[in-house]
């Protein structure tokens, strides 16, 4: 099964030259370290940064330069600093290509369910609403099962729902798979070492398997 630093390394595989793209909380802030080289993409923070570089080295932090997520990063030459209302007009108007975050569930016809669990405090939505309803690609990263072992991936969301249908891939611990627009999962790619039966055993939703499924390249 793959780590977080795993499912990023594999999810940077999916972000092309000239993309614009928008990193959530959690595991999608670690996708910024593992971009090629030779893709050249610019990276969008919805607290106010275009041009958002890698985490920077212990003691090169600034205080300052954060992310959405209040974790110190760096800015890449050329990046611009603004407010969130000129932020989020951005991702409104639809100039963001790819939108990567993380989900609590997702259901087999796309939606997903990544802001609050009924009974505990929570700060908000944040933007994961605008950036679901306005990005033209959204990848999730996510865990496959949680901590009762209970698959995510699932008929039906049974959290409050972040937005409807919207949701394209998936890269779990287990697995890369599509959101096919009929609904289903579509099984891509499994992890080293995983078995096509293990990732049916922890996806509740419809999965769809199609001939041999290749083991994933990190």
């Amino acid at each position: 099964m793959l780590d977080k630093t795993g499912i990023a390394k594999r999810i940077a595989k999916e972000v092309k030259d000239g993309y614009y793209v928008n990193l959530g909380i959690g595991i999608p802030t670690l996708v910024a370290n593992y971009i090629p080289d030779d893709v050249d993409v610019i990276l969008q923070s919805e607290n106010g940064l275009l041009g958002m570089g890698p985490f920077p080295f212990e003691g090169e932090e600034d205080p300052d330069t954060i992310n959405a997520g209040k974790q110190t990063i760096t800015k890449l030459a050329g990046s611009a600093v603004f407010d969130s209302a000129m932020s989020f007009g951005m991702i409104r108007a639809k100039k963001v290509n790819l939108t990567i975050l993380g989900a609590m569930e997702v259901s087999e016809n796309g939606d997903i369910a990544n802001w609050k669990i009924p009974g505990k405090m929570v700060k908000g939505m944040g933007g994961a609403m605008d950036l679901v309803a306005s990005a033209e690609n959204i990848i999730v990263a996510m865990q496959h099962v949680n901590k009762a072992g209970e698959s995510k991936l699932l008929p039906n969301c049974t959290l409050p729902l972040t937005g409807i249908k919207c949701v394209k891939k998936i890269v779990t611990e287990l697995a890369v798979l599509d959101v096919l627009p009929e609904g289903g999962f579509k099984l891509l790619e499994r992890a080293p070492g995983v078995t096509v039966e293990e990732i049916k055993a922890a996806t509740a939703g419809k999965l769809i398997i199609e001939g041999d499924i290749p083991e994933m390249v990190i």
